[in-house]
């Protein structure tokens, strides 16, 4: 027999005017028990707890529906305006208090919101939607555990409504996003039972789903994912998340169907227009990812991190005409609102104090974890230092083509050294290198940032080293949590982080001048020479190269970048293309890095009235060869907001002169530091013009260059740059000196590395 609601009120309204409460009382609450939301029995059962029918006076039905039905059609401030009215007259009425609140929240007075929610729930305890709305805002406002005891209440009042299970799963998620494992279990337990009470709860199934991919239980989120789709095949969430994983596994043609179909759904949906960048721009079609971008952006303007998506895209691809229409955005970009990744800026500008303030604002935002507990020194200074590395990059990547000879060359009889990878596995030569050089090799991909934290601590790692920073496939909250007592910033990312859980930052005088130092939230690690590590046993291959195998004509200059593309802006392009101008025969020898971008520097090339013949296009190569074939090159001209920075180690390795132009930031006086290491500072200027004034005179003047060449070859191997066991030295010199400042107890300061031999004065 189906519940009979209207006569269950009759008879409660009748005891109620009997003046029998407690009956009256019961009736009302078995009607919230099969309806929560029925006004009527909310506002007779608040009536019997505050009374009877001595109670104060209530407002009228008509009245209550007056402004549930402006709050439904979105007029909050008329429903403000009448609810004042009548709260003067029914202060103590829950529903006029349940009704602001949730206008005031929806308004985002959120101080007023918390104040008549939390006075509803006061006043009627047991009011199931008052409980809701308060949970809703505290979770709006980052108050979790707050957030999951008013929708426990809830669920408590209404066991029999999914709905406030959705809600306590979602508050359990939120609250455990920065790597809680109870809490996403609490999340996963809360969805399910929502589910149990209603199978066909789309949400529900999505979520959790969510929660499962978020645990890497991928199949098992597939299987959510589509059972929300088989129940509304419209359900554009779970579209966008089944591309998500199709995206993580690489399938991206179905991943992009994926993403479309969420489009489709709901041609509105932002995050599903982002997604759809991602995919394209990881499987190699950036112009569509820009194209993805920007519909994303325009449809959320305020959204900086998809404009810098977007232009990021465009400067992959060298589309410098559409860069330029955003020209006056750049400068403003992260400055203020939402957080943008620091990463891409490092390429628009050079304005070290703007670098700084944009990672402070994404640490700040996106880095909010608790921190675990502070470790405090031993009683006993250790006699060897444990030193972690953390990294993605523990294969074939430039970052080991740097480091791999520093790994070989700690002295492990002071230094313990353990390796923390979180990318993909190898079997190459490098990772061959580093497993037999590391003493111990930790494979954390699979766990989350507080779990390999709380790894690093139960190792005893006394120096945590990050060699990520905010690039591809970093993972920053590991040192957000505080891996170790000692934190340190170096190599992957040029700048700084912006975060006050990092100590210090590996650099030299020529990359941050004393005066630049104030940009830079970490303290410094001053290396005596260049911060940049090298191996000085890497290997250039012995096969023949020739011109004609690369493309470059038998006679005349090769000028040569090999920098990504989205380093080459039109300030440098136009000083190459006047070189080009004037310097008979020569070509400028570039890195392939998409057919977009060789399209675009051609037409570019010829809007300046040079033949884009006279570009030629490199493709990759495997290590050793593509040092071998620089050879070939006559001299490398450096880009300017974003210095070469392996590649021109990579140059002056193989004996290639480098010119470049300092500026003001980290990622743009990296050459001249290593210029300066290798002794060669003639070679950096400090304006355009110096550097177009160098560049023409070096290739005027063929025997100059020669012999800066000559003077490269014969001290390449005695310089600084490439001594990697001065340099190990070194580093090593200031880790100690930076555990001796923490065993004594003292604040972090900017630490001088002593090189091999120095005696501290």
């Amino acid at each position: 027999m189906s519940f009979n609601v209207k006569k269950n009120l009759r008879k409660a309204d009748s005891l109620s005017k009997k003046g029998d409460s407690i009956a009256a009382a019961a009736l009302y609450a078995l009607v919230l028990e099969h309806y929560p939301a029925n006004n009527q029995a909310i506002r007779g059962l608040a009536l019997q707890n505050r009374g009877g029918i001595n109670a104060p006076l209530q407002p009228t039905e008509d009245q209550l529906k007056s402004l549930v039905s402006l709050f439904s059609g979105g007029h909050y401030s008329k429903v403000l305006q009448q609810g004042e009215i009548l709260l003067m007259q029914y202060p103590e009425e829950p529903m006029l208090h349940n009704l602001m609140g949730a206008a005031h929240s929806s308004n985002g007075n959120t101080e007023a919101a918390l104040y008549h929610l939390s006075k509803a729930t006061k006043l009627f305890p047991s009011y199931t939607e008052a409980h809701c709305n308060l949970g809703a805002l505290q979770g709006q406002l980052g108050q979790f555990e707050e957030s999951i005891s008013s929708y426990k209440k809830a669920v408590k009042l209404s066991p029999a409504e999914p709905e406030n299970y959705l809600s306590l799963g979602n508050a359990y998620r939120d609250s455990g996003r920065q790597g809680d494992v109870a809490r996403l279990e609490a999340a996963i337990k809360s969805y399910k039972k929502a589910i149990e009470l209603r199978p066909s709860y789309v949400e529900a199934h999505c979520n959790l789903g969510v929660m499962l991919q978020e645990k890497n239980q991928n199949k098992q989120a597939l299987e959510s994912f589509y059972r929300a789709i088989e129940l509304n095949p419209n359900f554009a969430a779970a579209h966008t998340n089944i591309g998500n994983i199709l995206h993580e596994r690489g399938q991206y043609e179905e991943a992009i169907a994926s993403q479309f179909a969420a489009i489709d759904a709901q041609a509105t949906f932002t995050q599903a227009h982002v997604n759809l960048g991602n995919t394209y721009r990881d499987a190699g079609e950036l112009a569509l990812a820009a194209a993805s971008y920007k519909t994303a952006w325009e449809q959320q303007p305020e959204q900086d991190d998809t404009l810098i998506q977007m232009l990021e895209q465009l400067a992959n691809i060298c589309d410098w005409d559409t860069i330029e229409n955003y020209a006056q955005r750049i400068p403003k970009i992260g400055m203020s609102g939402g957080e943008v990744g620091p990463f891409a800026m490092l390429a628009m500008e050079d304005s070290p104090a703007r670098h700084a303030q944009r990672a402070a604002q994404f640490a700040k935002s996106m880095y909010t974890v608790e921190a675990l507990p502070p470790i405090p020194p031993p009683a006993i200074q250790p006699a060897q230092l444990r030193i972690g590395y953390f990294s993605a990059d523990f294969h074939q990547h430039a970052t080991m083509h740097l480091m791999v000879r520093l790994f070989e060359l700690h002295d492990q009889s002071q230094f313990v050294i353990h390796a923390y990878s979180f990318g993909p596995g190898s079997d190459g030569d490098m990772r061959g290198r580093l497993l037999a050089a590391v003493n111990v090799f930790h494979d954390v991909g699979h766990l989350n940032d507080r779990e390999i934290a709380q790894l690093a601590r139960s190792e005893g790692i006394d120096i945590a080293v990050d060699l990520k920073g905010y690039t591809k496939q970093s993972r920053f909250g590991i040192f957000a949590y505080g891996a170790a007592p000692i934190q340190v910033s170096y190599l992957g990312y040029p700048g700084t982080t912006g975060a006050q859980c990092m100590d210090y930052i590996v650099a030299d005088r020529q990359l941050i001048p004393t005066e630049e130092a104030s940009h830079y939230a970490e303290k410094i690690m001053y290396m005596p020479h260049s911060y940049q590590v090298n191996d000085s046993a890497r290997k250039i291959a012995d096969s023949p190269v020739s011109r004609a195998a690369e493309g470059l004509p038998e006679a005349g200059l090769v000028f040569c970048c090999f920098n990504n593309n989205y380093k080459i802006g039109p300030r440098e392009f136009d000083v190459w293309m006047r070189l080009l101008s004037q310097v008979e025969g020569s070509v400028l020898w570039l890195f392939k890095s998409n057919q977009w971008a060789q399209e675009n520097l051609c037409k570019e090339a010829k809007k300046r009235g040079v033949d884009p013949k006279r570009l030629v296009f490199a493709v990759s190569n495997e290590h050793s060869v593509h040092l071998a074939r620089h050879s070939l090159a006559d001299l490398f001209l450096d880009t300017f907001t974003y210095n070469a920075h392996t590649t021109a180690s990579d140059a002056l390795w193989s004996g290639v002169p480098l010119v470049t132009m300092a500026g003001a930031g980290f990622a743009s006086r990296v050459a001249a530091s290593l210029l300066s290491a290798v002794n060669l500072p003639e070679l950096v200027t400090h304006s355009e013009q110096a550097y177009e004034n160098l560049a023409l005179e070096l290739a005027h003047e063929p025997v100059k260059l020669l012999a800066i060449r000559n003077k490269l070859l014969h001290q390449r191997n005695l310089s600084p740059l490439y001594d990697t066991l001065a340099f190990t030295k070194a580093l090593e010199n200031a880790y100690q000196q930076a555990y001796q400042r923490y065993f004594c107890g003292q604040f972090t300061d900017t630490i001088e590395a002593l090189p091999p031999g120095a005696t501290d004065k």
